[in-house]
């Protein structure tokens, strides 16, 4: 990614013959030295060999007065794509020549290039809120194999949920237990301190991500490479923040979103059916209950929807189903959009056997860079469509679009 870079030009200070020669100087001295003395990273495969050169067709030189200050920003877009055959295999041995990628219709000129074995970073969200709290012990194996089956520089942070003290009561809150690293022992030491939550930040899970994990641009070797893997059923029950505020985050830090769908909707079901005075009942929020209220029955009363006992088990049951229902559209959404893919588990048994098949898939991840043509820092919502060429019957997977930057 090339650096902004900052140009002052100020006429507040006279110019001396004295003055002007130390300026000649500085140029001559500036323009004389060799650029074998600049650190070179190591080349990617198929990459330009210097990206520190802006693309042929964007210009750097403007015209300004004095005083002004000129600032040069381009915005590398990343673009993870998976690519296979018409069977569903991956296909891991494409180039760049191999690939073409449009914004919002328009051919882009790709400047940078991963192949399937460069590093990976990755989010790894553990949600242990309702059904999964009696097996935080299969969530944290699962977990453990997951990184198992990650490569050598592959770096991993941990994210669960936790309960803190709020003003009426314990509230669940989102845990970053590690920051990004590939050293194994201190991952393994952040899943060995998982805790259980009353509630489902699931939202506020994804924005954390975000704004802290991903919050850093990434190293070159993993640009375009970079995910959030969730062990969740994605029903979301106590979050400040909504499902559109989560999706423009994972938008605009580009990083693909793997689910691993654990089933738990009989299970809350058969608990939510039960008297309010059942020791062994769920209840929903009243930040489940408004959500629905909202989404689904606008113009009802709000006070019909504010107490979980006032409801009857149909509707109680009703509300459930509809919110398993969105949850499951939502997380069909983010992947989908962030070139990312739904993966299902009956039981938490066979999450683990799901985490393998995450980790198979992130392992046949490309890496596709470019800097748009489209210069304006609008704010806009814009379309990615990556098209693979020269292979018959391939089938790609893409991020499908970006938020420009604004002014």
């Amino acid at each position: 990614m090339r650096k902004s870079s900052t140009r002052l030009v100020s006429s507040f200070l006279p110019f001396t013959p004295a003055l002007l020669a130390v300026v000649l100087f500085s140029v001559s001295a500036s323009k004389s030295q060799s650029p074998t003395n600049q650190q070179q990273r190591p080349r990617t495969v198929g990459e330009n060999q210097n990206k520190s050169a802006p693309p042929a067709n964007q210009q750097t030189n403007e015209e300004v007065g004095e005083g002004d200050v000129v600032r040069v920003e381009t915005q590398l877009v990343t673009v993870p794509a998976v690519v296979t055959d018409k069977t569903g295999h991956p296909i891991s041995s494409l180039k760049l020549e191999n690939f073409a990628v449009l914004e919002d219709g328009k051919p882009q000129t790709l400047t940078n290039f991963s192949t399937t074995e460069a590093p990976f970073e990755i989010a790894l969200l553990l949600d242990t809120s309702g059904s999964t709290r009696q097996e935080l012990g299969l969530i944290r194996d699962a977990a453990n194999e997951f990184l198992n089956a990650l490569r050598t520089g592959d770096r991993v942070a941990i994210v669960g949920f936790n309960n803190s003290q709020g003003p009426n009561g314990l509230m669940a809150t989102v845990d970053v237990l590690s920051p990004l690293t590939d050293k194994r022992v201190i991952l393994r030491n952040a899943i060995a301190t998982l805790h259980t939550s009353n509630g489902t930040p699931f939202y506020d899970a994804l924005a954390r991500v975000a704004d802290e994990v991903f919050r850093n641009p990434p190293a070159d070797e993993f640009r375009g490479r970079r995910a959030v893997v969730a062990l969740t059923d994605g029903v979301d029950s106590s979050s400040n923040s909504d499902f559109a505020e989560a999706r423009t985050k994972m938008a605009r830090a580009g990083v693909a979103t793997y689910f691993i769908q654990v089933s738990t909707e009989d299970y809350v079901e058969d608990r939510l059916l039960k008297d309010c005075q059942d020791d062994g009942r769920l209840t929903l929020s009243t930040k489940q209950l408004e959500r629905f209220r909202r989404l689904f029955m606008p113009t009802a009363q709000k006070e019909d929807y504010e107490d979980f006992c006032r409801l009857g088990q149909f509707e109680r049951m009703d509300i459930s189903r509809r919110l398993y229902n969105l949850a499951r559209q939502e997380m069909a959404e983010l992947a989908r959009g962030t070139g990312g893919k739904n993966f299902s588990a009956e039981t938490l048994q066979e999450a683990r056997g799901a985490f393998a098949q995450v980790a198979n898939e992130i392992g046949m991840l490309y890496s596709l860079g470019y800097y748009p043509s489209n210069k304006a820092r609008d704010g806009h919502y814009r379309q990615i469509k990556v098209e693979v060429r020269g292979v018959k019957d391939a089938m790609v997977r893409a991020r499908e679009g970006y938020y420009a930057p604004k002014q």
